[in-house]
């Protein structure tokens, strides 16, 4: 990937059904902020770059980003107008980056991948604008995505409380996901108006806009369909979090790790684990923690941040920032 492409990552959500005194973006799936997997997947992409765009209740979310061992630029949407305004906020940080590529996505979709930035922005190459969308079964409250052709070019994006039934059974949708060309963007930002309904500046009005001074649109559909998934309220969020347990615990069960029984066993992103190892119900492991092999873990072990030598047993416990 081109070492000039940088990201936005709008994180300015208030997240009101959340009933929560932290940002949207602050919600944590498997303990750890929905943000902080977006940076993950953007880093892990080759984009160091990042610029956040905060909004509601910002000083939890900067004083966060703040911890992170990288620099990330903030900058602060103090009204919420759309998702094109909250664009807006970030114009200093695009002049720098003219003459390149810049990806904007969303800090409340954990589950963009790395894979699908770069499989997009190598569709995106020379083009205005690519927007990542995916096919998925129940599309409602997504806007469809409509192809000019049969292949990649876009036509429009509908959505969905202005498609007709016909529209509505289009399973193809916006992931909120775009790579922009920055020149094209800028000028894009100056013509987009706001919304008669809502009052709102939208960042898909941009895409159109680009689409008029003859760039190609297009749409790149994500293998990943997860990759759309956010949280509005607590029980969506309950949702997010299964999603990612079950692939994790996968991931280490394939790698050789024993879980019998997966029933409340939760392991953190960052987790180690050797093969041969057991892992036993309801045991929780999170932080940078490391296992070694042949050991049994649990039941209803709780360990953060441990390094635990091979063929030791925890049992019923509490370990926190031990080396055993």
């Amino acid at each position: 990937m081109n070492t000039n492409t940088s990201a936005i990552i709008l994180a300015g959500g208030e997240g009101k059904r959340m009933n929560s005194k932290l940002p949207k973006a602050m919600a944590e799936v498997i303990f750890q902020p929905m943000i902080k997997w977006v940076i993950d997947a953007v880093r892990e992409a080759g984009i160091n770059d990042i610029c956040v765009v905060t909004g509601s209740k910002r000083e939890f979310l900067e004083n966060y980003l703040d911890t992170l061992p990288f620099e990330t630029e903030k900058v602060f949407q103090s009204e919420r107008l759309g998702t094109g305004h909250a664009v807006m906020q970030a114009r200093d940080f695009l002049e720098r980056h003219r003459g390149s590529d810049v990806l904007v996505l969303n800090g409340d979709a954990p589950f963009i991948n790395a894979d699908t930035i770069k499989e997009a922005f190598a569709v995106h190459s020379s083009k205005g604008c690519t927007v990542v969308s995916a096919e998925i079964e129940n599309p409602t409250g997504y806007g469809r995505i409509i192809h000019e052709n049969a292949d990649n070019s876009l036509k429009a994006i509908i959505e969905e409380k202005e498609a007709d039934d016909e529209t509505k059974k289009i399973k193809e949708v916006n992931s909120g996901v775009y790579w922009f060309e920055v020149d094209s963007l800028l000028e894009a930002l100056t013509k987009i108006k706001k919304s008669a309904k809502t009052g709102e500046y939208y960042i898909t009005d941009t895409i159109f806009e680009i689409k008029k001074t003859g760039k190609t649109v297009l749409a790149y559909k994500a293998e990943n369909a997860d990759s759309v998934l956010g949280a509005n309220d607590c029980i969506q969020l309950a949702q997010l979090n299964e999603i990612a347990r079950k692939r994790i615990l996968e991931k280490h069960m394939k790698n050789g790790v024993n879980i019998p029984c997966t029933d409340g066993v939760m392991i953190g992103t960052n987790v180690q684990i050797e093969p041969n190892t057991v892992i036993l119900p309801s045991s929780v492991i999170i932080g940078n923690t490391k296992i070694g092999s042949f050991c049994l873990i649990g039941p209803s072990a709780f360990i953060t941040d441990c390094c635990i030598s091979d063929n030791t047993v925890t049992g019923n416990s509490c370990l926190k920032s031990q080396n055993l």
